[in-house]
């Protein structure tokens, strides 16, 4: 039975709040959708998106923040909220409103079609040619119905040479084309300079920007929230200015850094027997910021 004396937690939440200890460390490493306004508005423009009648030249999207930020978090949401449907239980006929594949490691037409085969659960033969696969890709989303397209990592076309990039941005071009569906890239700052430097991609993708957080009133908002989803049985008080400027220092203004650094020391405090998070252990739990863990790699 839930203890009423736990107002910072989310009602759903209270309950956990009296789980033992392992329970709750569990569900605070769980993923959890937070919801702040620039995550919401990038759902709006693709259900926008969704709704479009076909026509030859369809608007495109074209996701763009740092590695880490929330990009994928938010189109795996929307993908969630577009499941596929049996349109003709008699015949077994699938939609797929949204699908999403993740670009190859570089741009490669043929491991590209594979990826489109594989997430629309078609047997893909390794060693066909790259038409065969380009067929029956085609054939399998115009007869699933697929209205919108997703390219995860996009910014993987800058691994290629430069023809490898040219072809696969020409891919990209005739997929919309062909298909007149949306598409939705999702990448780095480097899958803004891939699509612009394609003069008829870049009139067709809209930049949407997903730039680092900074200290203001809607990152409070967001630490409030991931506060309130935390089964911790005492205030951490994380919007409060100096524990707020802190977190948003150490984690470089990134979004999955934040809650990457939040769920460690929330798990930290319950194993301590805390029950909430303390500025003064943030420095204690083992986080190392993203840009020193990339000059250690290097």
């Amino acid at each position: 039975m839930s203890n009423p004396s736990y107002p910072h937690l989310l009602p759903q939440i209270r309950a956990l709040a009296d789980a033992p200890g392992e329970i709750r460390i569990q569900r605070i490493r769980a993923d959890r959708w937070i919801g702040y306004a620039r995550a919401e508005a990038a759902l709006a423009a693709m259900d926008d998106l969704l709704t479009f009648p076909k026509r030859t030249r369809m608007p495109n999207l074209l996701l763009v923040g740092p590695s880490n930020n929330g990009k994928t978090m938010i189109v795996e949401k929307f993908k969630r909220a577009h499941l596929r449907d049996t349109v003709d239980a008699s015949e077994g006929a699938i939609s797929v409103p949204v699908l999403k594949v993740q670009m190859p490691p570089a741009p490669d037409e043929r491991l590209f079609f594979a990826a489109v085969l594989e997430a629309l659960g078609a047997p893909d033969r390794n060693h066909d040619r790259l038409a065969v696969k380009q067929d029956m890709a085609m054939r399998i989303l115009r007869a699933t119905d697929v209205r919108l397209l997703v390219i995860d990592e996009v910014h993987n076309i800058l691994s290629g040479s430069r023809a490898q990039q040219r072809r696969f941005l020409n891919l990209l071009r005739w997929l919309g084309n062909e298909l007149q569906i949306p598409l939705v890239a999702v990448g780095t700052a480097e899958a803004l300079r891939a699509i612009q430097s394609d003069d008829q991609l870049a009139n067709r993708f809209t930049p949407f920007g997903l730039p680092p957080w900074r200290y203001d009133a809607e990152y409070l908002r967001l630490l409030n929230t991931l506060e309130a989803m935390l089964p911790l049985r005492e205030r951490s008080g994380m919007e409060e200015p100096a524990f707020a400027q802190k977190l948003l220092s150490a984690a470089e203004g990134i979004l999955g850094e934040v809650v990457s650094l939040v769920t460690t020391a929330a798990v930290a405090a319950v194993a301590a027997g805390e029950e909430r998070i303390l500025i003064e252990r943030i420095d204690d739990i083992g986080f190392i910021p993203p840009t020193e863990r990339r000059r250690v790699a290097g």
